[in-house]
């Protein structure tokens, strides 16, 4: 059975999608071992209605190195699941190839500090893009600059709006992420 530890930092729809995909055995032979929250958010209830360890580390400067201390040892995976903040280096460098996250944008386009959500569908509609899509990659000390695992890409329409743009990139996410997990857990 292969480990996953998951980070979240907002309402942990990506966790209950994985969580869903384990029981589904779309991602197979996998457990979640432990859920991390880097401020107070529902992935922490969602974690403890399915009887996951799950706990808070508050953002700041010792994150990384409270985090590197709480992963569990047997971890083969750590998944960042609609996670905010910034990991140090040497935390990243320590899990090289271990460690991926899910960007909503077709990297290595519209990534990097301060493209997350909102922020990303807005610049590529605002750059009048044709298409975009979600990405699952390596997480490195670079952000959004790891290897490319699994790209989903979607058609803009010319009255598109972040809104309506956030909408089909879920979608994608939700088929991607669990994919690329299981491709990653299971070669």
């Amino acid at each position: 059975m292969k480990n996953i530890t998951i980070l979240v930092s907002g309402s942990g729809t990506n966790l209950q999608r994985i969580i869903d995909c384990i029981k589904a055995d779309e991602i197979q032979n996998a457990k979640i071992n432990l859920v991390v929250a880097d401020r107070e958010c529902f992935g922490l209830e969602r974690a403890a209605k399915h009887q996951i360890d799950n706990v808070l580390i508050p953002r700041g400067k010792d994150f990384s190195d409270e985090l590197d201390k709480l992963v569990p040892k047997d971890t083969d995976l750590i998944v960042l699941a609609g996670f905010l903040s910034i990991l140090k280096s040497d935390f990243c460098q320590k899990w090289d190839k271990k460690m991926i996250n899910i960007h909503p944008s077709l990297l290595p386009k519209f990534g990097g500090k301060g493209m997350w959500g909102h922020h990303v569908h807005q610049a590529v509609v605002e750059a009048k893009e044709k298409e975009s899509g979600a990405t699952v990659h390596y997480v490195t000390s670079g952000v959004d600059e790891g290897d490319i695992i699994l790209q989903g890409k979607v058609t803009l329409e010319e009255d598109e709006t972040a809104e309506s743009l956030a909408q089909k990139i879920h979608l994608v996410e939700s088929e991607i992420f669990p994919k690329a997990i299981n491709n990653v857990l299971n070669p």
